[in-house]
């Protein structure tokens, strides 16, 4: 019986992982270039000391990933809006270092510098922030991101690939720091940039919205059978030594 009890609050854990990723993901559902956060659950075995020597399934806390999907392209006319099209990232520079990012809002300073909405440079292929030349015409950017003002090339945005599967962490909703390395994206077919789009969230808020609802519903499902699980053990207790 007690076991049960175990499995159910190993349970309502990863209830509750899951609760709070789908709580980003939906407060995210409009944040341009955000990757929505999955979860994975692993079943773990544990042997009970009886006769029988039967196997208990608990599931662990799970581990996240981000979903791959590419979000909707939206349509700017902006020239310094860019959008990826395939699995490779944008590069910028944050205080906390080299931050991977779909969001291809862009914009020039008075210098040329080409930086985010938030004022991070953007990076090229070699990791060096991307300058522009301020008193040219708009940039024209190719598919595989070199940038061209006048008909001449003054830069190449830097595109990226990671493997986000070994570990990954979040900076300021879109971006993300991982554990390997990014590696430049050299003459990949299946990647490109387009200009004047931005990616949109590629969270499905209403596939979400009834997660939320199944997770909350799974979530009292199992807080009843504990309850009962309790009372069940506590009724057995009292007749137990009431026969002492």
């Amino acid at each position: 019986m007690q076991s049960g009890i175990y499995v159910a609050l190993s349970s309502q854990m990863a209830l509750e992982r899951r609760l709070t990723t789908i709580a980003d993901n939906m407060a995210n559902v409009n944040t341009v270039g955000f990757r929505g956060t999955e979860v994975k659950f692993d079943e773990v075995l544990s042997r009970t000391g009886n006769e029988l020597n039967a196997k208990i399934a608990f599931v662990n806390q799970g581990n996240d990933y981000l979903s791959t999907r590419n979000g909707e392209l939206a349509q700017t006319g902006n020239p310094l809006d860019f959008a990826v099209k395939g699995d490779a990232w944008f590069a910028i520079d944050t205080p906390v270092g080299q931050v991977l990012t779909r969001d291809g809002r862009f914009t020039m300073t008075d210098q040329g510098a080409l930086v985010t909405i938030r004022g991070y440079p953007v990076l090229d292929a070699g990791g060096a922030p991307i300058q522009l030349n301020r008193a040219g015409g708009p940039p024209e950017v190719g598919a595989d991101g070199t940038l061209r003002q006048d008909g001449v090339q003054v830069a190449t945005l830097g595109l990226f690939s990671a493997d986000v599967r070994n570990g990954f962490v979040r900076y300021e909703n879109s971006g993300v720091t991982t554990v390997d390395n990014p590696q430049p994206v050299v003459d990949n077919p299946e990647i490109s940039v387009m200009q004047g789009y931005v990616e949109n969230s590629n969270v499905n808020g209403i596939s979400q919205m009834t997660q939320l609802i199944q997770v909350n519903r799974a979530f009292e499902s199992v807080s009843a059978m504990i309850r009962e699980s309790e009372n069940s053990l506590s009724e057995a207790i009292k007749v137990l030594g009431g026969g002492n």
